[in-house]
């Protein structure tokens, strides 16, 4: 770009345009403050923390920094909101995790009787029977969710799913293991 010209007299696509030919991340750097606010602002609404949507703000500068698409992008300010977007919903979901985290606290130990033991043993067993009958998608997302512990993210980058695919597969994995244990439960 000519020394005269000034970023703020460039469109988005001819600042992209300059930081891919010249690799100088300044370039990149005026596009990204140009959407400080707008991303502040889908941070906000999302978190619901000013301190919080200023860290969210840090880190998807940082990823778009870091991992820019190989790929042209034909509309940067939608590119943008949709990583701000996702890197949201993947830190109120990890909130949500670390919650169920700390209610597993309040659940008993491990049963030390042998009656207890056999109860226990009976209901991993009714669990793993029931896991068994779900679809192969919400198997394997309720294995990767809830037993390995993955994030939306790997799930979708082990089996090539959605996110929608994904979130769907779960909540009807879950719907569907809790009227099998039912089922059985009312069997037995």
């Amino acid at each position: 770009m000519p020394g005269h010209i000034h970023h703020n007299d460039l469109t988005d696509e001819e600042l992209l345009h300059a930081y891919r030919r010249s690799g100088d991340n300044r370039w990149l750097g005026h596009l990204l403050q140009r959407y400080t606010t707008l991303l502040l602002g889908v941070a906000l609404k999302y978190l619901k923390d000013k301190a919080g949507a200023e860290d969210a703000v840090q880190q998807v500068f940082l990823k778009a920094l870091t991992a820019m698409p190989k790929e042209e992008i034909l509309n940067f300010k939608g590119w943008l909101y949709i990583l701000m977007r996702n890197h949201c919903l993947q830190q109120l979901r990890d909130r949500n995790h670390n919650i169920d985290e700390a209610a597993l606290a309040y659940l008993p130990a491990i049963p030390s009787n042998t009656e207890d033991i056999q109860w226990h043993e009976h209901t991993l067993a009714q669990l793993d029977a029931a896991l068994k009958e779900l679809n192969t998608e919400q198997k394997t997302t309720i294995d990767l969710f809830y037993l390995k512990k993955c994030s939306y993210e790997q799930i979708i980058a082990q089996t090539g799913y959605t996110f929608m695919q994904v979130k769907s597969y779960i909540q009807n994995g879950k719907r569907n293991l809790k009227t099998i244990l039912l089922k059985k439960q009312k069997e037995a």
